[in-house]
């Protein structure tokens, strides 16, 4: 039997305020794989990248870092519910750390939770109810900022003249990287109807699949 309606609680306006369904939570997890295997791939660009600049080869992981930002708006974006964008970033986080072997150990995965967070808090600001370019560039920005002081801590950058030039690179590769990419990914996405079951599609003028009760 198929129920008519969603119900109330369960409107597209009010579902960030329902648990995930299994179809949700399968799409966070997709989402934080398939990114943990492509945050990889950017650590490769990364060293390449270092090796390429020469001396000022340290600062080639500022320039790159918006790209490890990706997940979390990309989750948001999708299923518009609080908290999707940190889970991503962590279960991304681990991937690298359990299956990749990433040399940050479990550290990488509280850096992830941080860069989720300072991800979201700009959605989280909006309710979950604005998702313009200016709302994902400052998804990139915060989510660059906030894990920045972090790593600024472990890697003994505070006191270095280095610090604010460190500080400004990531934030603008956060911007374009982490936020504005995001954004375009988001469209690209939609544009192939592949996204028309989540939220995503029904606010863009589609409906939530009717759940089937047996």
């Amino acid at each position: 039997m198929t129920a008519p309606h969603l119900a109330p609680e369960e409107e597209p306006g009010s579902r960030r305020r329902t648990p995930l369904t299994l179809r949700e939570l399968v799409l966070v997890v997709v989402l934080g794989v398939v990114f943990g295997f492509l945050y990889w791939v950017f650590v490769q660009a990364w060293n390449a990248l270092a090796i390429a600049m020469g001396p000022a080869g340290d600062l080639s992981q500022h320039l790159v870092f918006g790209s490890w930002l990706l997940v979390a708006p990309i989750a948001i974006a999708i299923l518009r519910r609080p908290g999707v964008g940190i889970l991503a970033e962590m279960l991304a986080g681990t991937i690298e750390v359990v299956f990749l072997g990433s040399p940050a150990g479990p550290l990488l995965i509280l850096s992830a939770a941080l860069q989720g967070l300072g991800s979201e808090l700009p959605f989280a600001l909006t309710r979950y109810r604005r998702y313009g370019w200016g709302v994902f560039a400052a998804s990139g920005a915060l989510g660059a900022g906030l894990v920045f002081f972090w790593t600024a801590y472990r890697m003994g950058w505070y006191g270095q003249d280095l610090l604010t030039i460190r500080l400004g690179i990531q934030v603008l590769s956060g911007i374009v990287l982490g936020g504005l990419l995001a954004k375009v990914i988001v469209r690209a996405l939609e544009r192939t109807g592949v996204l028309a079951d989540f939220a995503i599609g029904a606010a863009s003028g589609g409906t939530i699949p009717e759940r089937r009760v047996r």
